[in-house]
C-alpha cells in the first residue's frame, strides 16, 4: 500500500429500526476491504491471523467510510458476560468483555462476529446504547442480561437489533448446548429440533427474542439473515474455519 489511502465506502448493511435520529448503527460485511483470502475482503480481526498491515486499512475504511466519531472499541471477546462501559474512567474496552455501552457522543461500541448474534441495544430516547456479542454460550451464560443491567434503564425503554448470524438451518448442535438453556428456561426447547443425526438445530434468534422478552424489551427488529448461507457477503467460522470477521458498530452522535 503506498500513496495516499484511498477512500473506500465500505460495504454494510445499515438496521432498519425505530431508533432515535441521534443513533447510528452499521453492520460491516465481507466486501471492500484490503485482505487476501481466506479473510477477502473486508476483515476486521486482528487474531484470527491476517495480516497486522491488511487490518489497520481494513479498520481505516470503516472509520472513514462510516464517518465514524472515534475508532471503535475494539474488544477481546472471549464468550462471556463482562460488558465494557466506555464511560467509566480508564475503560478502554481492551480488557476480556463480550458486550459494550456508551451514554456519550463520540464513542464506538463494537463487537466482531462470524456466525455469532450481534445484539445491538438503543434507549427510546437516545440516552445509550449498546451491543452484545451473542453466541449460544454468552446467551447461556447472561451477557443479554449483563448489558441491560449495566444500561440500568427502565422496563420498556430499549428496542433491540438482531444482526445476522448462523441460522437454524445450518446450526446444528449437541445435547449440551440445548442442556445449557433449559434449566432456566424449560420454553427454550422450541428453540432446539432434533435432526437425522441425533442431534439438534439451534435458532439462535429464538433463544435471543426469548431472553429479551423476559428483560422487557420487546421491540426487537433484524435477525433475518443467516451468515453461513450467503458467503458472498458473510463470514462464517462454522462454513469456513479460517476466515475474517464482521463488525456490528452502535455511536451516538
Amino acid at each position: 500500500m503506498s500513496g495516499a489511502p484511498a477512500t473506500v465506502v465500505p460495504e454494510v448493511l445499515t438496521p432498519e429500526w425505530r431508533a432515535p435520529r441521534a443513533v447510528h448503527a452499521a453492520f460491516t460485511l465481507r466486501g471492500g476491504g484490503v485482505s487476501v483470502a481466506p479473510f477477502d475482503s473486508l476483515n476486521l480481526g486482528a487474531h484470527v491471523g491476517d495480516s497486522p498491515a491488511a487490518v489497520a486499512e481494513n479498520r481505516r475504511r470503516v472509520r472513514v467510510g462510516l464517518n465514524l466519531p472515534a475508532e471503535p472499541a475494539w474488544l477481546d471477546q472471549v464468550h462471556g458476560t463482562r460488558v465494557a462501559d466506555l464511560d467509566a474512567p480508564g475503560e478502554t474496552g481492551r480488557a476480556p468483555a463480550d458486550a459494550v455501552i456508551t451514554r456519550r457522543a463520540g464513542e464506538v461500541c463494537a463487537v466482531q462476529v462470524a456466525d455469532c448474534m450481534p445484539v445491538l441495544f438503543a434507549e427510546r430516547d437516545a440516552s445509550a446504547v449498546a451491543v452484545a456479542h451473542a453466541g449460544w454460550r454468552g446467551l447461556a451464560a447472561g451477557v443479554l442480561e449483563a448489558t441491560v443491567a449495566k444500561l440500568g434503564i427502565a422496563r420498556g425503554g430499549l428496542i433491540a437489533w438482531l444482526g445476522p448470524a448462523i441460522s437454524v438451518r445450518h446450526f446444528e448442535v449437541g445435547g449440551e448446548v440445548r442442556a445449557a438453556f433449559l434449566p432456566g428456561d424449560p420454553g427454550a426447547a422450541a428453540a432446539f429440533a432434533p435432526n437425522a443425526r441425533g442431534r439438534w438445530q439451534c435458532d439462535l434468534g429464538a433463544l435471543a427474542r426469548r431472553r429479551l422478552a423476559a428483560l422487557g424489551v420487546t421491540e426487537v427488529s433484524g435477525g433475518t439473515w443467516c451468515t453461513y448461507a450467503d458467503p458472498a457477503r458473510f463470514f462464517s467460522f462454522r462454513r469456513d474455519g479460517r476466515c475474517g470477521r464482521m463488525a456490528a458498530l452502535i455511536w451516538l452522535e
